[in-house]
């Protein structure tokens, strides 16, 4: 099961999947935890009770592994279709704000859309550099 359209940072993307987006700095919200998470940090996050991939991503930066990077945004986009599923960084906004518009952008989004999409839908200071915006407009998934 997914995540319910009021919960927490929940981003409803166009096909209806539900992903939810957070700073690792505050507590996990209430509720039922993820079934997926994907942590974008500089360095391995801490130990969760679910599954879980880390992509070394350091803050104000982009990930040092493209590759990588849209292999597990492939993984996550996918499983958001049954599973809940949570992409987070330290502060909640510049990473997890990119990743989620290249999650938009594999949902349908336009790329050069996909930013205000996840600003108008998650957190208006979302995707905080200009390398980040960048990085969405060309975001592509081979």
């Amino acid at each position: 099961m997914g995540w319910d359209h009021g919960d927490p940072g929940v981003l409803a993307l166009p096909s209806g999947r539900l992903v939810r987006g957070r700073g690792l700095r505050r507590p996990v919200p209430p509720g039922p935890g993820p079934g997926f998470g994907v942590y974008l940090l500089g360095a391995p996050p801490p130990p969760t009770a679910w599954e879980s991939r880390w992509l070394r991503w350091p803050d104000f930066r982009l990930p040092t592994d493209r590759t990588l990077a849209a292999a597990l945004l492939r993984e996550a986009w996918e499983r958001a279709g049954t599973e809940r599923v949570e992409v987070a960084c330290h502060g909640g906004r510049g990473r997890t704000g990119t990743a989620l518009a290249c999650l938009a952008v594999l949902d349908g989004v336009p790329p050069g859309e996909a930013v205000a999409f996840v600003r108008a839908g998650y957190d208006r200071h979302a995707v905080e550099t200009p390398w980040q915006r960048r990085y969405v407009r060309t975001f592509r998934v081979p």
